[in-house]
C-alpha cells in the first residue's frame, strides 16, 4: 500500500494499534512524548519521528491517540502540531476519548485548514488493540469514512459511522457509562460471593453462560478474583471518561442516577491513590465499603 500514516500517541492502546497498521502494509511514522515508544514501533517495522511535525509531514492519514481533550487540542494546534504541518486533504482520525463538544470544535478547525476529520474513539481495551479487534464508533462525513475504511479494518472489527462530527465521542461516552456500571456490579458480585465462601471461579463460569454474561465478566472477572490489576485501561482514564458522560448528560437534561453513583465510586478509587490500576480495581473500593481487607 502507498498510504502513509502518522500515528501520534503510542501508549497502551496506541502502540499495538500502530503495529497492526504496519502489519497491514501501511507506512507508519509514530511520535510519542516518550521517545522509546517510537523506537518500539520502529523495531516492529514502522518509523520513529522525533516531532509531530516530522510525523505528519506528507502523511495521507493522521491518527491521534492521546489521553484527554487538552492533549488532542495541543497536538492539533501547537506550533509544531498537526494543523501547522499536515498536508491539505489529509484525513485526521482521532481515536482518543474526549468531550463531544471539543471534538466538534476541533473537527471544525481541522476542516477549515483543509483536513478531513473523523472522531473515532475505540472500545475493547488493550486486548482489543493487540488483536486488532476494537469496536470503533465514528463521527464525520460518509465519504471520508469510506475513504479510510482499510485503515479502520486494520485495527478494528466493529466499525460504524454513527453520525456527524462529535457523534463518535457521544457514543463512546455511553460505552464508558455501560462498562463502568458493569464493572461496579461485577465487583459487588465477587465480594458477595466470596463472603459466602462460594467457589468463585466456578460461579463466574456459570454466570457467564447466562443473562449475566458479558465481555466485562469474561475479561475482568478473573482479574478481580486474582486481585491482578495491571492496567489494560487505567482507572484514572475511566474517571476522566465518567466526567465526560456526567457533564454531557447534564447538558442534555438527561438523568443518569446509577451512572452518577458509579462515577463517584470511580472517583473515590482514584482519590485513594489507585488511579494507576486497571478499572477492574474498582473492586478495591467495594471491599473497603464492605469492611474487607484490601489486597
Amino acid at each position: 500500500m502507498s498510504t502513509t500514516i502518522a500515528f501520534i500517541g503510542l501508549g497502551i492502546m496506541g502502540l499495538p494499534m500502530a503495529k497492526n497498521l504496519v502489519n497491514a502494509g501501511f507506512t507508519v511514522r509514530g511520535y510519542n512524548r516518550s521517545p522509546q515508544k517510537a523506537q518500539d514501533l520502529a523495531a516492529a517495522g514502522g518509523q520513529a519521528a522525533g516531532t509531530i511535525a516530522e510525523a505528519v509531514d506528507g502523511a495521507d492519514v493522521i491518527i491521534t491517540m492521546v489521553p484527554d481533550s487538552p492533549d488532542v487540542e495541543d497536538v492539533l494546534t501547537r506550533e509544531d502540531g498537526i494543523l501547522a504541518h499536515a498536508k491539505s486533504g489529509a484525513y485526521w482520525i482521532d481515536n482518543s476519548t474526549i468531550r463531544p463538544d471539543v471534538a466538534k470544535n476541533l473537527s471544525a478547525q481541522a476542516a477549515q485548514r483543509g483536513l478531513k476529520p473523523l472522531d473515532a474513539p475505540v472500545s475493547g481495551g488493550e486486548a482489543g488493540a493487540i488483536n486488532g479487534a476494537l469496536s470503533i464508533m465514528v463521527g464525520g462525513e460518509q465519504a471520508d469514512f469510506d475513504a479510510v475504511s482499510d485503515v479502520f479494518a486494520a485495527i478494528g472489527t466493529t466499525i460504524v459511522l454513527v453520525g456527524p462530527s462529535g457523534s463518535g465521542q457521544t457514543v463512546k461516552a455511553a460505552n464508558q457509562l455501560i462498562v463502568a456500571g458493569n464493572i461496579e456490579l461485577l465487583a459487588e458480585a465477587v465480594v458477595f460471593l466470596e463472603a459466602y465462601g462460594v467457589e468463585t471461579t466456578s460461579a463466574l463460569q456459570v454466570l457467564g453462560g447466562g443473562l449475566a454474561g458479558s465481555k466485562v465478566l469474561d475479561q475482568k472477572g478473573q482479574k478481580m478474583l486474582d486481585r491482578s490489576f495491571e492496567p489494560g485501561f487505567r482507572l484514572a482514564l475511566h474517571h476522566k471518561d465518567m466526567g465526560i458522560v456526567t457533564a454531557a448528560a447534564r447538558e442534555a437534561g438527561v438523568a443518569i442516577p446509577l451512572g452518577s453513583a458509579v462515577a463517584q465510586l470511580v472517583a473515590s478509587t482514584v482519590q485513594q491513590g489507585n488511579g494507576g490500576l486497571d478499572h477492574s480495581g474498582l473492586l478495591t473500593v467495594v471491599e473497603a465499603l464492605s469492611g474487607k481487607n484490601q489486597s
